[in-house]
């Protein structure tokens, strides 16, 4: 009988802590290092590989994500290793796609062929935003020439390439956003993941904020506009929204990304990274140390988890849904039923699909475009009881 995280695949996840700076609204764990003993992390990476491969042997890996930080900061021989040992500990995937996020400033075209030759796929870069005095805002040490430059050289090592941006930022306004997306799409890649600043606490922005020195925010209604704009040029240039903040071609979507919102399994190694695992028909959330330097005691000690919790029906049903949603695609009312132990109340659905939020097709219940705008109040409605 098939378990639950089969309906959504596997995936690896693997997360590279360090940067170059650290971004004023970035609360990913991510430190600063000048210097990075590459050897001595590529190791730590293989011996992690090697304790979990051993935990789920013989399934199919159909997704290698290496996040961060910046990855592109990492060795290509350390890539390179690292997607060895995992060919060797997992059968993969006759389409396996291996995604590496990069930053633009760190592009060169010698290291992205390298990493090519090594197995990567995929490219992410994190552009942020397309004119420098915004660029300088956010904290970046890239310039839109940069940018230009990186994606000229990936479309030229890699069939796929996706970049982000960052919308609703200081003092920007709908005109200004419209012509930075026209910009973007032009660029001709086949995924852009755009999302809006949040100001998130612990970081120099929450700080700012928090004092009142954070001034140009756009008002609700406003960023509201930009996010249905942005629906509407993106699906124009024929790259719709498959999920609230990401876009691509048909055919061109992040299937790692896929196999959390299809609420799959997957393996988290590195600082901070986190993962869901099924053993012995048990889902296990698992949490690791997130600074660099007890993340290598702990992989010494024998465990780099800071947590790993065994996760009930109930609360797979409630993941299930806060993941699910986020996709066009939406989620299974039986797979729900069969995770909770019980259906979704159909009122609560009912009074969903009469406000145009939700959408029900045979056993598939998504949400709308005018629901994924308002995906957490949509959620609330129907998990009245979720945290």
């Amino acid at each position: 009988m098939a378990e639950d995280w089969q309906a959504g695949g596997f995936g690896l996840y693997i997360h590279w802590p360090f940067c170059q700076a650290k971004c004023p609204y970035c609360d990913f764990n991510s430190h600063v290092a000048r210097e990075v003993d590459q050897s001595r992390w590529c190791n730590a990476y293989l011996t992690e590989i090697d304790r979990t491969a051993a935990l789920l042997p013989g399934r199919v890996l159909n997704t290698v994500f290496f996040g961060g930080g910046t990855p592109s900061l990492m060795a290509p021989d350390t890539v390179a290793a690292i997607l060895e040992r995992v060919r060797r500990s997992w059968p993969v995937a006759n389409d396996l796609e291996v995604t590496l996020e990069a930053n633009p400033g760190s592009v060169e075209a010698g290291r992205f062929r390298a990493y090519a030759q090594a197995g990567v796929s995929r490219v992410s870069m994190g552009a942020q935003a397309l004119n420098d005095q915004d660029l300088r805002a956010l904290g970046r040490l890239h310039t839109v020439r940069d940018t230009l430059q990186a994606i000229d050289i990936a479309k030229k090592t890699f069939d796929r390439i996706s970049f982000d941006l960052i919308y609703a930022r200081q003092n920007q306004t709908l005109m200004a956003w419209c012509e930075e997306l026209h910009f973007a799409l032009g660029l001709a890649t086949d995924h852009l993941s755009l999302y809006q600043l949040t100001i998130e606490t612990g970081t120099a922005f929450g700080e700012r904020y928090a004092a009142g020195r954070l001034k140009g925010l756009p008002e609700d209604d406003l960023a509201a506009d930009m996010y249905q704009v942005t629906q509407e040029i993106c699906a124009a240039a024929g790259l719709p929204a498959y999920e609230v903040s990401n876009h691509a071609r048909p055919g061109a979507e992040s299937r790692h990304n896929l196999i959390y919102w299809r609420y799959g399994d997957y393996v988290g190694i590195g600082p901070g990274a986190h993962g869901r695992i099924t053993l012995n028909g048990q889902r296990w959330a698992t949490e690791a140390w997130a600074m660099p330097e007890r993340w290598l005691k702990g992989l010494s000690q024998g465990t780099t988890e800071r947590r790993s919790e065994p996760l009930s029906g109930a609360d797979q049903a409630t993941e299930y849904v806060l993941m699910g949603l986020r996709i066009r695609e939406g989620i299974s009312l039986a797979r729900y039923e069969q995770l909770a132990g019980c259906p979704i109340e159909p009122g609560r659905i009912a009074a969903l699909q009469d406000l145009g939020m939700v959408r029900q097709s045979g056993d598939l219940l998504a949400a709308t475009e005018q629901g994924r705008a308002v995906l957490n109040a949509v959620i609330r409605e129907i998990l009245p009881d979720a945290p």
